[in-house]
């Protein structure tokens, strides 16, 4: 069992090793191992997302992607950009990409308010 800090960092730091990996390694299968890190980082944290998530299921909207994709877009934004940046790093694609990750960030921080849900409060 993991101590609670480095429990809840576990995601962010895959996150981390696999973005930063994708921008610096040269191989392509470092690059490609790289982005399977990435994806476990964004996996674990929808899983830990779902969980905590407060409202009940059925006042839950449903939309036209499926669950496991609409948790996944997010960090497909942030993946492409770190991509597009590492690959083609020149003119205006930095702009593209640095546009990716600040729309990828503000989609991560947006739905992680809407996680913060107040219990009623019942007195017996």
């Amino acid at each position: 069992m993991l101590i609670k800090p480095v429990y809840e960092l576990l995601p962010f730091t895959y996150l981390g090793i696999g973005g930063i990996s994708i921008l610096l390694l040269e191989q392509n299968y470092a690059i490609a191992a790289s982005i399977v890190v990435f994806f476990f980082g964004a996996r674990i944290y929808n899983l830990r997302s779902q969980n905590r998530r407060t409202d009940h299921k059925r006042r839950r909207k449903t939309g036209i992607w499926p669950d496991w994709f609409y948790g996944f877009i997010p960090f497909i934004y942030i993946i492409s950009a770190a991509i597009l940046y590492r690959f083609y790093p020149k003119g205006s694609t930095t702009l593209f990409a640095l546009c990716l990750v600040t729309f990828g960030v503000y989609l991560l921080l947006r739905r992680s308010s809407y996680r913060h849900h107040k219990m009623p409060a019942y007195k017996i």
